[in-house]
């Protein structure tokens, strides 16, 4: 028979054993335990060992996961400042009111989520009686992504401190009167509160930590020391599922972001059922963050579990929690001592005696109740702990119950994250419970009261002191009275208005020139924030590299291959560029935190983040929409734009549709510009928008979507003229005519306006000459740098009809006069420059790329789409043939000589 303690050399061992005597006699002595009192104290005595190793500096594996309890002992637990039960008053009224709000509101059908805030009470209510800090210290103070679910808390907690009305509460998710409150954190629609958008889960997490990162950006930059400050992320076990929620975690630790705390509310429900029903989510998110080199703490059970510990001489207490899964903790929740009685304890001899020891009462209240997200000490040891800790991030695993202090019906019911009131009864309960002065008498037709100890109560008094020795309230957004970034020199944007003679010149590469001479302003190029998702030599930015350095807190270590080379890989502590690897949800997290800075710290900062435009919005487009919310402004480039522009690459990198979902952001100014001046203008114009003097009904809360292209193409100069520069920025000017482009039609020679974006209008310029030179056709060209916001302007104008106000839409204004139909022709589908088609008084049609992309030459993938110079030239003249302009037999004529 084999001994199952028996030695087995390891085939896998390749460190040489300088004394295998000593080793085996190690060995010896765990067989010999193991033995002698079981694997189990084996065990324990090993992950003793491990954990005394690494205390003490020892370079070992780490545990991955530990025992299923508190990592704080009670007797390690420091004592919480302050008058506990005062705190426990004011939480009461935030419990009572949050609850309120979304009953009262539940009779317009408007929903809520109660059961979060429930569940989660203390994390906030600690975190915002001792450690999280206001803005009015230094501008500042720390960042809070507060779980969306739980917003009725944070208002309630507003109510109380008298940011709030009870008008506001009754207004809860109902906003279009003026006077309402967003279900959720939407700065863009509570700009004086909410700072960060979290609902779309996932996001939250991801941008705290490129957050947490950025503040470290800025002080290692100069720009403004927020080494204070301390980024609080709150987040649901449920939401750990996302994708995007451990996406940077490693990030976070390879950074050593200690000014980063992961709080985690385990309340082992999603919106469903349980997290993990057969498993323990607790569990799998320790081994998790531990893998990826996060501190964590667990904050599991609460004091009454204290005694049971003291019982569990043998663990098996502690090894029955490690087993028991969570959908069965859930049930326990639920059901009597009996069935616990039963269930858990009768699992195990030793865990039979200790049962006896117990009484019903006891062993509900431990499973019932008792759980360390629902004691202010508990939670108020790990948040300390938390920030005592230094060189990793932290994450909080704090064990609730979804629906605490909701009654029977709520606590720990699968369907509880969809049950929006509670009944008048429950309420009283809720009341009796949280030792509330509710009277009877306030419940008016069965309408729940809103509760308020009174503006100057003790309560109050106490709530607002606190919050003033941290730094005055939070949530808080701030709009700071930032002066206006002065423009840079016009110089380097006039530098492209001559063209670029016999060179040809991709726009891709314009914007990148652009950027260099702009980064190198003395008032504001130091603001300029490079973003980029490990494509720089791509977009051809690895110029950039020396000059302006990439970021890492660790600055360069080791020596660069390329370093006898001009433009070698610098990276520096002071770095400027943000090189963030294959990543565009990390990018543009970046993204979102820079542009951003302007509130977040009263820094402006212009943040350009440039990517494969299709990899851009179609992967990140919740992201955009998060930017959006959070008011940010700058850049985002979409280069290698058009569904043919990018040679060889094919279907999965041919872009013909992010105008199409950069449309339908609200916040997003797209553009789409043909020549080197026109990014330049653009620029120009949103750098003023955003960072300058906003005219008179401009929003500067936008950010821009420039499209460029990498196809090495003649930039012309720009057309001398009034009001270019107007039409650039609005979205369409006329580039030449058939005479000014010297190619003297004849008299009364059929006319044609031809509409080209970005790429296209190099195409559009050579079906200008053919129809001129062998078709006799007169063509106009027109550059439409911005499909979309023509559409904008020109809904605006309809509306502003339906208020009886006269207005005419820019492009009917543009287009005016102008001789014969009008054909729009654009690398993208045609649903892009068919935007405007309503808005045409001209006979209008349209080419575009619909379809997937191709891997092919340009030439033949704009033939196989029907968008080269020849293909416009047969549609032109179908254009032209229709309104009896030209014979229909020319059509096919032209077909036939362009071989379509």
């Amino acid at each position: 028979m084999t001994d199952p303690y028996a030695i087995q050399p390891s085939e896998l061992d390749q460190l040489p054993d300088r004394d295998p005597e000593e080793t085996a006699e190690w060995q010896a002595s765990l067989d010999a335990v193991a033995k002698a009192a079981g694997p189990h104290r084996a065990a324990y005595l090993m992950r003793r060992t491990l954990e005394r190793a690494e205390g003490n500096g020892i370079a070992l594996p780490k545990l991955l996961e530990t025992d299923y309890v508190n990592t704080i002992p009670t007797a390690a637990e420091p004592g919480v400042p302050g008058d506990e039960a005062m705190e426990s008053r004011i939480t009461a009224w935030n419990r009572w009111n949050a609850a309120a709000m979304v009953s009262r509101g539940s009779k317009h059908g408007v929903g809520g989520h109660i059961a979060t805030f429930a569940s989660a009470a203390w994390l906030y209510e600690t975190g915002f009686n001792h450690f999280f800090h206001g803005k009015e210290a230094d501008g500042s103070g720390d960042q809070l992504y507060i779980q969306g679910h739980a917003s009725p808390g944070i208002y309630a907690r507003a109510f109380l401190d008298g940011r709030l009305t009870e008008a506001h509460l009754d207004n809860f998710r109902q906003e279009a009167g003026g006077n309402g409150l967003p279900s959720y954190p939407h700065p863009r629609r509570l700009p004086w509160l909410w700072e960060f958008p979290t609902v779309s889960m996932g996001l939250g997490p991801l941008s705290a930590i490129y957050q947490a990162r950025f503040n470290r950006y800025l002080t290692a930059r100069g720009i403004k020391d927020v080494s204070s400050s301390h980024v609080w992320a709150f987040l649901g076990d449920g939401e750990m599922d996302e994708p995007e929620s451990t996406a940077a975690l490693a990030l976070a630790s390879r950074e050593g972001l200690d000014n980063l705390t992961f709080v985690i509310n385990c309340n082992l429900q999603r919106l469903d059922g349980p997290v993990r029903a057969n498993f323990k989510i607790v569990q799998e998110l320790e081994a998790q963050f531990r893998g990826a080199g996060w501190n964590v703490v667990k904050t599991l059970w609460g004091t009454a579990w204290d005694e049971l510990f003291a019982l569990d001489t043998t663990g098996a207490l502690v090894r029955r929690l490690r087993e028991v899964p969570d959908a069965q903790v859930q049930t326990y929740q639920t059901r009597d001592a009996a069935y616990i009685r039963e269930d858990f304890f009768g699992k195990d001899p030793a865990l039979v005696e200790m049962a006896k020891l117990l009484s019903d009462d006891k062993i509900l209240e431990c499973f019932h109740l008792s759980r360390g997200g629902h004691e202010a000490r508990k939670v108020y040891a790990a948040y300390k702990a938390a920030l005592d800790h230094k060189d990793t991030p932290t994450v909080i695993l704090a064990q609730t119950v979804k629906g605490f202090t909701l009654g029977e019906g709520f606590a720990s019911k699968n369907a509880n994250h969809q049950m929006k009131k509670l009944t008048v009864d429950e309420f009283k309960k809720m009341r009796d419970l949280l030792e509330l002065p509710i009277s009877d008498s306030q419940f008016v037709d069965g309408q729940v009261p809103y509760g308020h100890p009174g503006a100057d109560s003790p309560e109050v008094r106490y709530l607002q002191e606190r919050r003033a020795a941290l730094g005055g309230p939070a949530p808080a957004r701030r709009t700071h009275a930032l002066a206006p970034l002065p423009a840079p020199a016009d110089k380097a944007f006039a530098s492209f208005d001559k063209g670029s003679g016999t060179q040809n010149l991709a726009t891709t590469m314009a914007f990148v020139r652009l950027i260099k001479d702009l980064v190198r302003d003395k008032e504001t190029g130091r603001r300029w924030v490079p973003i980029v998702p490990d494509e720089a030599r791509t977009f051809g930015m690895e110029s950039l590299f020396p000059s302006l350095g990439i970021y890492s807190p660790k600055g360069q270590t080791y020596e660069p291959v390329d370093r006898d080379q001009l433009m070698y890989y610098k990276e520096a502590k002071n770095g400027q560029i943000l090189n963030e690897g294959i990543t565009e949800a990390g990018s543009m997290a970046d993204f979102i935190a820079a542009s951003t800075a302007y509130s977040t710290h009263g820094e402006a900062m212009i943040p350009f983040y440039i990517f494969y435009s299709m990899f851009g919005w179609q992967r990140t487009a919740d992201q955009m929409w998060q930017l959006g919310d959070q008011l940010g402004r700058g850049f985002l480039v979409g280069a290698t734009a058009g569904r043919t522009t990018l040679t060889g690459e094919g279907l999965q990198h041919a872009d013909g549709h992010s105008p199409v979902i950069a449309a339908t952001n609200p916040a997003a100014l797209t553009y789409d510009p043909a020549f080197a001046y026109e990014v330049a203008t653009i620029v120009k114009d949103g750098l003023r928008r955003m960072y300058g003097e906003a005219a008179p009904g401009e929003d500067p809360n936008v950010f821009y979507y420039l499209t460029v292209y990498n196809e090495p193409l003649p930039q012309p100069a720009k057309p001398a003229g009034l009001g270019i520069d107007e039409g650039i920025v609005k979205g369409l000017y006329r580039f030449n005519t058939a005479e000014s482009a010297g190619l003297s039609p004849v008299a009364n020679a059929p006319r044609i306006q031809l509409l080209g974006s970005g790429t296209a209008i190099h195409w559009v310029i050579e079906a200008q000459k053919l129809l001129a030179q062998e078709w006799g056709i007169a063509a106009d060209v027109w550059s439409a740098t911005s499909w979309t916001e023509l559409r904008r302007d020109a809904l605006e104008a309809d509306a502003a009809l339906l208020r009886g106000e006269e207005r005419v839409p820019y492009v009917r204004q543009a287009l005016h006069g102008a001789e014969g139909p009008v054909l729009a022709v654009s690398d993208y589908m045609r649903q892009v420059p068919d935007q405007i088609a309503q808005w045409v008084d001209q006979d209008y049609s349209s080419l575009g790329a619909d379809g997937f992309g191709l891997s092919d030459t340009r030439e033949a993938a704009r033939r196989h789409f029907g968008v080269d110079a020849r293909s416009i030239v047969v549609a032109a003249l179908a254009q032209l043939a229709r309104r009896g302009e030209v014979k229909a037999t020319a059509v096919k004529e032209a077909r036939e000589k362009y071989g379509l």
